[in-house]
């Protein structure tokens, strides 16, 4: 029977979080902008986006569709307390920021993923909640693997964290076993006027409609939808409500004539979730050592960024001084210099030089010179490893040690001639000021890192 109220409920997507996770190579600033704005143009409400890995690069994709996004709410998830203000200093700029908390819920999750019991991962909940919610308006619980938490566990975490001022809440089937009427009735006993509660149904049984019909009916403000693996794609959900929106009494700000066509074309972009498929303007990217102004501001306007005069001088520099000890850069190598490069506060400290000795009958050596202004000064240190022992120099140029609160160093490209990229986080005054480096050699990424971290002190220091 036709019922004469119908009620509209959300839709937030998360294929920018799936494909970020299911690609061997990951998705590149204009691609990712791209599914923001088709996702925006398909009535999506809310974007999710993944987890920042790579917090340089990232924050300035993430500030874009941010920018961009209009009414629809950008979504951005935090493990741990540290990740909080790197996160949403992200997507802070967006109309409707929201800080996602997410975590396992059932027994196994809590007790494998976060080696926690469950009072200490409700405990653990709550903290990170709290933290979200001090800088940003909007908070988002994720509950994932939902449809194997016990009950009662559900409830009481649920009440715990809309306290601590969580304002939507999302249920989750991982293990894809939620059956209609189980998922209604969980819904049933938790839906309540403080919070919104959201389902994440799963295609593994083919019932994701059914599940999402059977919440939705039952009192769940919104679904979760998304590409690849096991998301329930937004386009099933808009036949659902074209087939028996008015019967259930239920309706989106999808748009159904566009759904299908703007689901192909996020498949076309993505290059296929989890797919090997390069973006063909990337894959054209080949800057040499003689590469002009001209082919490298072309080259990143090709990936999406806008820069300035200044950035694109920068990124030339950097381009040139890393295409020497290689034959070219690529559309991956560029990214990583733009984000190292470009949109980067004032630097005080510049480096100037770098000599590291080190073998297996000798204490690892390091000399470092650095510029600061007309003046140059050097600093010469013995450490456990070449990298420790040039982070020592450094600290003897300054006069002053930080904590390094993290360090890591990754490959950005393969093979003999690859860039290799580190990141550095240093804490001052309770704070963390990460910074990045790449080069072909390692050492050389992490003191650049060191160094784009202190000047971040610096600044700040001066600005305060």
């Amino acid at each position: 029977m036709k019922q004469q109220n119908v009620r509209e409920v959300t839709v937030s997507d998360r294929t920018l979080a799936v494909c970020a996770a299911g690609r061997e190579a990951p998705l590149t600033f204009r691609e990712r902008t791209r599914i923001a704005e088709i996702l925006s143009g398909a009535g999506v409400d809310a974007i999710e986006l993944p987890a920042m890995t790579r917090p340089r690069e990232e924050t300035v994709v993430n500030r874009t569709i941010a920018l961009a996004a209009g009414e629809v709410a950008v979504k951005i998830p935090v493990t741990c307390e540290e990740g909080v203000v790197a996160a949403y200093e992200s997507i802070r700029d967006a109309i409707h920021p929201v800080l996602q908390v997410v975590m396992p819920t059932s027994t196994l999750g809590m007790e494998y993923r976060l080696h926690k019991k469950a009072h200490a991962a409700r405990d653990y909940a709550v903290s990170l909640c709290r933290a979200a919610r001090e800088i940003a308006p909007a908070v988002e619980f994720v509950a994932e693997d939902a449809s194997r938490a016990e009950p009662a566990f559900l409830s009481e975490l649920m009440q715990d964290v809309i306290a601590v001022g969580v304002t939507s809440f999302v249920l989750c089937d991982d293990a894809g076993n939620w059956l209609p009427e189980e998922a209604a009735a969980t819904v049933r006993a938790l839906v309540t006027p403080a919070c919104s509660l959201l389902i994440r149904p799963a295609m593994s049984l083919g019932l994701a409609s059914a599940v999402a019909a059977a919440a939705l009916t039952a009192g769940a403000a919104g679904v979760v939808t998304g590409m690849g693996g096991a998301s329930y794609p937004a386009a099933a959900f808009s036949d659902l409500l074209t087939a028996r929106g008015e019967t259930l009494g239920l309706s989106s700000r999808l748009v159904a004539t566009a759904i299908h066509r703007e689901t192909e074309e996020i498949d076309r972009t993505a290059g296929g979730v989890g797919g090997k498929r390069q973006d063909p303007i990337a894959a054209r990217i080949a800057l040499g050592a003689d590469a002009t102004v001209g082919e490298v501001s072309d080259a990143c306007n090709a990936l999406g960024y806008e820069l300035s005069d200044e950035d694109i001088a920068q990124v030339v520099r950097e381009v040139q001084r890393v295409a020497e000890k290689k034959e070219s850069i690529d559309a991956r190598e560029l990214e990583a210099i733009v984000a190292t490069a470009a949109m980067q506060v004032p630097s005080t400290y510049h480096l100037v030089s770098y000599l590291v000795s080190t073998g297996n009958v000798i204490s690892p050596m390091a000399e470092v010179t650095l510029k600061t202004g007309e003046r140059t000064q050097s600093g010469v240190s013995m450490g456990d490893g070449p990298i420790d022992a040039a982070f020592r120099a450094l600290e003897q140029i300054i006069g002053h040690h930080y904590e390094l609160d993290d360090f890591e160093i990754q490959s950005v490209t393969e093979g003999r001639g690859a860039v290799g990229s580190a990141l550095v986080k240093l804490r001052h005054d309770g704070r963390l000021y990460a910074g990045q480096g790449i080069s072909t050699d390692i050492i050389g990424a992490s003191v650049r890192a060191y160094l784009n971290a202190l000047n971040k002190i610096i600044y700040e220091d001066g600005r305060e």
